[in-house]
C-alpha cells in the first residue's frame, strides 16, 4: 500500500531528526501543561508505525483469509467527501449562473445538487458533530462551543476536558510529573469511520471539526480539526508588538500585546510569550526573546530571535512557519511554530505574529492518529496550522490587522489543506477520505457585509476593495473540483461536496440575558445596575431563573441541576420554558418594528436523547439578521438589549436552521429529494455494504440494489427559504417543508 511506504520514509526521516530529548505536553484551555519525556513517547509511536508497516503484507493476507474481501458488497470502492464548511447553496446557485463555477455546475448537472438539512442549532461544532456520528445534538451532545459548569456556572469547551497529571515529584525548583494529563473528547457516540475500520475499510479523515482530542480507531489515520487549542492552550490568541501607545499602555484590543520601546539607535528588544510553565513551582509564562532591527530603506527589518539564525521581515508579507522553542527545563523543550507579518514600519513599528500553533513536526500533544500522521504530513509538505480555528478572526475583528493581512492568511491555510487532501487521493485508492476546508466558512464571517453595503459594520469604510471576497473563495474551490474531476468520472468512487450549514447577514446584536434581566427571569447582586461581567459575574442565583451563555442557547437555573438552581422539576420548570419560549418568540426589533425570532425550541419537547438534560432549555431560533449579541455569548449584562452589530464578523449562521441549510453535491444521484446532514453516515456505512446501527438517526440517501435514482441535477433556487436578512443578502421564496423524513428528536 503506498501510504504504508510513505509512512516507512516519514518514519526513517523523522527518527533521523529527532533531537536528544523533547517535552510532551498536553494543553487545554486553562489546563497548563504536563510534561512528560517525549523521546520515550515518539519511539513507542515510531516502533508501533514501523511494525505496522513491516507487518502490512501478512495482515493483508491474514485478513484475506480470515475476513475476505472488504469491499464484496460495496456499490462503491471508494467514497470521497470534500466538506467546504459553510458554504452556502444561494450564493453558490448566484455564482453558477454568473458563470463562475463550471466545475460545480457540471457536477450539478451530471449528478445532484441540493441544499443539505442542517443541524439544531445550526453551528459547526453541533453540525460536524452530527455528520461525525449520524445522531443528533441530544445524542452526541455537543449544543454549542461553550457550555456552563453546572457545579460553577463557569464557562468550559462543550468538546475537550484536559486534567493535569495528578502525581508529580518535586526536585528542587521544578515539579516534574510522572504520568499524563488525562485528555477527553466530550463528544458522544461513535464516529462513522470507526465502524468503518471495525470492518476493515480504511479510512483517511483530514480536519474534521471535533476531532480532538484524536480518537484512536483501527484501519485508518485522522487529522484532528477544529478546537484544536494553540500552545497557549488557549483556542487562539495572536501576538502583536507595536510602539504606539495610549499613555504608556498598548493601544489595541485582544491577544497578547506588548509596547516596543526602540534603544536609541531604533533597535528594538522584546520577548514572545508562550504558554505556562508548569513545571516551575513558581510557575509563569515561558518566553523567546527576539531582537528587531528595522532596514534603512523601510521596507523590512530583521528578525533576530535568540539562538537562531535572523530572519528578514519584508513589509506587509507573512514569513514562512518559524520554529518557536521555549525552554521549560533542561533539556526539555516545548515547540511551536508560528507566522510573522511586519503591518508598519513608519511612523510606527507595527509587528504582527499568528497565534502559536503546535509544530506537527514535534508535536507537544497529539493532534493525530496515529500520532506519526501529523509528522509524516509535515515531513512530506512542510510545516502546517494546527490549531482548530487556525483562520485568526479575531485579530481582524478587533482591527489589529487588516482585511489583506487575513485573507493572505486564509488563502495559505487553504493552499495547506488542498496539499493534504490531494496527498490522500493519492495515497488511497479504497475506502473513505474525508476533508474539511474551513476557508468557505471564515471568509463569510468576516467579509458577508461587503454583500450588504449598508451593513453597521461598512459605515466611513471603502466597501468596494473586498466586496468579492467570498466570489473569489468560490472560485478557489471550483478549481479544486477541477483537480479532482477523476473522482467523479470514476464509477467506482462515490463523491460527494457537503457543507454543515449556509450563511445569512448579520446586523443586528440581542443580548438574551439584558432581556432576561427586563422580564425579571434574571437578576443581579446589585439591584442598581444595568450591567455585568463576562461569564454571569454577579447574577444573583438566589432569584435568577434563566440566563443565557453561549451564541443559542437559554438555560434555566435548575434545581438539582445548577449548583444553586431555584427552578423546581415538573409543573413548575415546564410553565417557565413555555413561558419565556411565547414571550421570545414575539421580541420585536425596535429599530425595525419587525420581529427577530423565527422559533424558540423546547429541548425536553424537541430532543429524544439521552444527553437532552444537558442542552440549553431553550434554543433561539433568530431570525436572518439577528444573533445573540457578542456579549451575551460570553454571559454578561448590558443596558441594551439591541444594538448594531459594528464588527467585521458579519456574516453568521447561528439563527434557525431551516434560514441556513448547507449544500450537497454528488456524482450519484439520489433516492430521496430531501438529504440531511444526519444521513450522510448512514448513507456512507450502505455505500459500502454495511448494515446501519440502530442508534443512528439518519437513513440511506442513495437508490439501494441498482435502483434508479429519482432526482438528480441542479438546485432549484425557488426551494430554498427566505433568510429574512436585511438588503445585500441573497432572498428566496421560503419552500414549505425543510424535510418530511424526520427521526426521533429531529424537527
Amino acid at each position: 500500500m503506498s501510504t504504508a511506504r510513505t509512512l516507512a520514509a516519514a518514519f526513517v526521516v523523522a527518527l533521523g531528526t529527532l533531537a536528544a530529548e523533547q517535552a510532551h505536553a498536553y494543553i487545554g484551555p486553562g489546563a497548563g501543561f504536563a510534561f512528560v519525556g517525549s523521546l520515550a513517547v515518539l519511539l513507542v509511536t515510531f516502533a508501533i508505525a514501523f511494525a505496522i508497516i513491516l507487518t502490512w503484507p501478512l495482515r493483508l493476507a491474514y485478513r484475506l483469509i480470515t475476513v475476505g474481501d472488504p469491499y464484496k458488497n460495496a456499490k462503491a470502492k471508494r467514497v470521497v467527501i470534500l466538506g467546504l464548511d459553510g458554504m452556502d447553496p444561494g450564493l453558490l446557485t448566484k455564482f453558477i449562473r454568473d458563470g463562475r463555477m463550471p466545475n460545480f455546475q457540471k457536477l450539478a448537472e451530471q449528478g445532484v445538487f441540493r441544499p443539505l438539512d442542517t443541524s439544531v442549532p445550526s453551528m459547526s461544532p453541533v453540525a460536524w458533530s452530527t455528520f461525525a456520528t449520524g445522531v443528533d445534538a441530544s445524542a452526541h451532545g455537543i449544543y454549542d462551543f461553550l457550555t456552563r459548569d453546572p457545579c460553577t456556572y463557569g464557562p468550559m469547551l462543550s468538546s475537550t476536558d484536559i486534567v493535569a497529571a495528578k502525581k508529580v515529584v518535586n526536585i528542587g525548583r521544578y515539579v516534574i510529573p510522572l504520568g499524563k494529563a488525562r485528555m477527553k473528547l466530550l463528544q458522544k457516540s461513535q464516529h462513522f469511520w470507526k465502524l468503518l475500520g471495525e470492518k476493515n475499510i480504511f479510512s483517511i479523515i483530514q480536519r474534521v471539526p471535533i476531532t480532538f482530542p484524536p480518537v484512536p480507531f483501527k484501519n485508518g489515520m485522522l487529522l484532528s480539526g477544529m478546537c484544536v487549542p494553540d500552545l497557549r492552550g488557549s483556542q487562539g490568541t495572536f501576538s502583536f508588538f507595536s510602539t504606539e501607545t495610549n499613555d504608556g499602555e498598548a493601544k489595541f484590543v485582544g491577544g497578547e500585546q506588548t509596547v516596543l520601546r526602540p534603544n536609541r539607535q531604533g533597535k528594538i528588544r522584546s520577548r514572545i510569550v508562550g504558554p505556562d510553565n508548569s513545571m516551575l513551582k513558581s510557575g509563569g509564562r515561558m518566553t523567546l526573546p527576539f531582537g528587531l532591527e528595522p532596514a534603512a530603506d523601510g521596507k523590512s527589518a530583521v528578525l533576530a530571535i535568540d539562538g537562531q539564525e535572523p530572519i528578514t521581515l519584508p513589509l506587509g508579507e507573512y514569513t514562512d512557519w518559524i520554529e518557536l522553542p521555549f525552554d521549560a527545563a533542561p533539556t526539555v523543550t516545548v515547540r511551536g511554530i508560528a507566522k510573522f507579518y511586519l503591518v508598519s514600519l513608519e511612523p510606527e513599528v507595527n509587528l504582527y505574529m499568528t497565534p502559536i500553533h503546535i509544530d506537527p513536526e514535534n508535536p507537544a500533544m497529539p493532534i493525530s492518529h496515529p500520532e506519526v500522521y501529523a509528522i509524516y504530513l509535515a515531513k512530506k509538505q512542510g510545516k502546517f496550522a494546527t490549531l482548530g480555528l487556525a483562520e485568526d478572526t479575531w485579530a481582524l475583528n478587533n482591527r489589529v490587522v487588516t482585511e489583506k493581512v487575513f485573507y493572505d492568511q486564509a488563502m495559505s491555510i487553504y493552499e495547506e489543506r488542498e496539499r493534504m487532501f490531494l496527498d490522500a487521493i493519492e495515497q488511497s485508492k479504497q475506502g473513505l477520505i474525508t476533508t474539511v476546508f474551513d476557508t468557505t466558512d471564515r471568509i463569510q464571517h468576516m467579509f458577508y457585509r461587503y454583500l450588504d453595503p449598508d451593513h453597521p459594520a461598512n459605515a466611513g469604510k471603502d466597501t468596494e476593495e473586498w466586496k468579492d471576497a467570498i466570489g473569489q473563495v468560490y472560485e478557489k474551490v471550483d478549481g479544486l473540483l477541477g483537480k479532482v474531476w477523476h473522482l467523479v468520472d470514476d464509477p467506482n468512487t462515490a463523491f460527494m461536496v457537503i457543507s454543515d450549514h449556509g450563511f445569512t447577514n448579520f446586523r443586528r446584536c440581542v443580548n438574551v440575558n439584558s432581556w432576561l434581566r427586563d422580564n425579571g427571569y434574571l437578576y443581579l447582586k446589585d439591584e442598581e445596575a444595568f450591567e455585568s461581567g463576562e461569564y454571569l459575574e454577579g447574577v444573583d442565583w438566589s432569584r435568577t431563573r434563566a440566563f443565557a451563555l453561549g451564541l443559542t442557547g437559554v438555560f434555566v437555573n435548575r434545581k438539582g441541576r445548577e449548583r444553586s438552581g431555584i427552578v423546581e422539576e415538573g409543573s413548575e420548570y415546564r410553565k417557565l420554558v413555555q413561558e419565556i419560549a411565547e414571550k421570545l418568540g414575539q421580541l420585536v426589533d425596535p429599530q425595525t418594528g419587525q420581529g427577530c425570532v423565527r422559533r424558540v425550541a423546547v429541548s425536553q419537547q424537541f430532543f429524544s436523547g439521552p444527553y437532552r438534560f444537558d442542552a440549553p432549555d431553550l434554543l433561539v431560533g433568530w431570525e436572518g439578521g439577528y444573533r445573540h449579541s457578542w456579549e451575551c455569548a460570553v454571559g454578561q449584562v448590558t443596558r441594551d438589549v439591541f444594538s448594531d452589530n459594528d464588527r467585521s464578523w458579519s456574516g453568521d449562521h447561528c439563527v434557525d436552521p431551516s434560514i441556513v441549510p448547507g449544500v450537497f453535491l454528488s456524482n450519484r444521484t439520489l433516492a430521496e429529494e430531501n438529504p440531511r446532514l444526519i444521513d450522510i453516515p448512514a448513507s456512507v456505512l450502505r455505500l459500502f455494504g454495511q448494515e446501519i446501527p440502530g442508534y443512528m438517526q439518519g437513513q440511506m440517501i442513495f437508490p439501494e440494489d441498482g435502483a434508479e435514482g429519482t432526482t438528480k441535477g441542479m438546485l432549484d433556487p425557488t426551494s430554498l427559504p427566505q433568510s429574512g436578512a436585511a438588503p445585500g443578502a441573497l432572498i428566496f421564496p421560503e419552500r414549505a417543508e425543510t424535510s418530511p423524513r424526520r427521526a426521533s428528536g429531529e424537527s
